[in-house]
């Protein structure tokens, strides 16, 4: 299965895994859990859904590769200890704490977390002396004498034989003792993921042309060709920061990703063909709707790869401002609700509008210190949260540079700085709608009758920010060139109404 259904796959096993009964007791006790076994090639993104798995679930999450791991790291060091059975003193083997196991209840200290997921990679490629272990561990989650806390899920992973050599085939045995899964590399469902990533855009439409380019892991009679999906994810992040650091990106630095020299070559050649274009078309011109009538001719009788990079061009831009419109609506919609709570709670005279906001400021801390400590954290929540607590800290100064008011005359400090911040995000709206509606009108007179507004339709469709943008403020064009409007439908039927941010 691709990784998008594998995802699934896992979460629900997760959630049935996390069901209590009347009691408060796990329904499936952990040693009749059977671990989750991701089989799939390298750079696949398995380590990546179950970050995301994470996230999603609010609980932990602790990562191992097995590889590195000896007997005594993964079962602990053997102690003597002397214990009394029937009145006397027997010596007795005793083993100190997995350290494996000992990092699940470091993480619980540290972040106040009962329940997550441990997730063990390479099972398969365990040392010799450690695979009689394995099974035991599989069957009851133990690592010598110390088993893996109640709430604890384990998840495995592990390559096919052909793709490491120092892989272990599983007995009939241990394979009872797993839930296995099946993971394929899919293109068009990693370009889903890779949309809301920000995957630059030379990746993505290089692979649109060529997407039998993907994914390539193969020995041949001039060595080992190595193409995942992480190197992409991987270079399309140093192109970015090249770019933004003034850095020429070249076929040595591509190749040091795209380990296929052929692949590494064509995508090289492409990137440069992309940045010609990048220069030739105006893009801020393109979405200010001021593309000058050669530019639309050009477009119009360029081959259509040619086409395919303007429209990754296009798409990226508007793609980064819906990604930050999306932080800033979401900050200002949580600061919203805190800061009615503030304004509810001063009808008792003794509540202190800047220790409400000192409070806030040390729970959002928490948060994001306790998710990043968790591994839980997604990248959006970590943005939101930073976004809020640059907002309070900015509240907190402007009531100590008023003298430190409080009650009504602290909250209209406060409701004035958040009113201003909102009509900055109206504007920002506004301009949005322009820069779609712009995009649109272009399409329609450079692509009259293309695959290409199909292209747009489907990408704005399929992207969860643009998805936020259009569900609550609507694009007339999108709906007039997206005929049934199931897609808007289904959104409103799923997403509440946001209020008016109006405080």
């Amino acid at each position: 299965m691709n990784i998008r259904d594998a995802k699934d796959q896992i979460r629900n096993a997760i959630i049935a895994y996390f069901t209590k009964d009347e009691y408060g007791e796990y329904q499936i006790a952990i040693e009749d859990q059977r671990p989750v076994f991701l089989m799939g090639p390298p750079g696949i993104g398995k380590t990546a859904i179950m970050q995301q798995i994470a996230s999603e679930l609010g609980v932990g999450l602790v990562s191992y590769s097995m590889t590195h791991h000896t007997r005594q790291s993964a079962l602990g060091l053997p102690y003597i200890l002397t214990k009394n059975y029937g009145g006397k003193e027997y010596s007795v083997s005793e083993y100190t704490m997995s350290e494996i196991i000992a990092s699940v209840y470091d993480l619980m200290e540290e972040t106040g977390l009962k329940e997550g997921i441990l997730f063990l990679d390479e099972i398969n490629c365990v040392s010799e002396t450690l695979t009689p272990s394995m099974l035991q561990f599989l069957q009851f989650k133990t690592f010598g004498r110390h088993r893996v806390p109640d709430g604890w899920i384990v998840v495995t992973a592990g390559n096919p034989p052909e793709y490491n050599n120092s892989v272990r085939e599983f007995d009939t045995v241990t394979w009872d003792r797993l839930k296995r899964i099946d993971i394929e590399p899919d293109y068009q469902i990693w370009k889903e993921y890779a949309l809301d990533r920000g995957v630059h855009p030379s990746i993505s439409t290089y692979l649109d042309i060529k997407s039998g380019d993907f994914y390539r892991v193969e020995t041949t009679v001039e060595g080992k060709t190595i193409v995942t999906a992480r190197a992409w994810l991987n270079l399309s992040d140093m192109i970015r920061l090249y770019e933004q650091n003034g850095i020429a990106v070249d076929e040595k630095m591509i190749g040091q990703y795209l380990q296929d020299p052929r692949i590494s070559k064509s995508f090289s050649n492409y990137y440069d063909l992309f940045n010609k274009y990048r220069s030739d078309y105006q893009i801020d011109d393109i979405l200010a709707g001021k593309a000058s009538d050669e530019i639309i001719e050009r477009a119009k009788a360029a081959r259509y790869d040619e086409r395919l990079s303007l429209l990754g061009l296009i798409l990226d831009r508007v793609g980064s401002d819906l990604r930050k419109f999306y932080y800033r609506e979401q900050v200002l919609t949580e600061e919203l609700a805190f800061f009615r709570k503030i304004k509810a709670a001063l009808a008792d005279p003794s509540a202190s509008v800047a220790q409400m906001l000192e409070a806030e400021l040390v729970a959002k801390h928490t948060e994001l210190d306790t998710g990043k400590r968790s591994n839980s954290l997604s990248d959006d929540r970590r943005r939101i949260l930073h976004g809020i607590i640059a907002d309070l800290e900015a509240a907190v100064s402007a009531l100590a540079q008023a003298g430190g008011p409080e009650g009504a005359a602290a909250f209209e400090i406060i409701r004035q700085d958040f009113n201003a911040r909102r009509a900055d995000h109206r504007k920002y709206v506004d301009a949005i709608a322009a820069e779609l509606e712009n995009m649109f009108v272009f399409a329609e007179k450079a692509f009259t009758d293309g695959q290409e507004m199909l292209i747009i339709v489907t990408e704005l469709t399929k992207g969860s920010y643009s998805a936020h943008y259009i569900s609550r403020h609507g694009c007339s064009k999108y709906f007039e060139h997206n005929k049934e409007l199931l897609f808007y439908e289904r959104q409103n039927e799923i997403l509440k109404v946001i209020e008016d941010l109006e405080l």
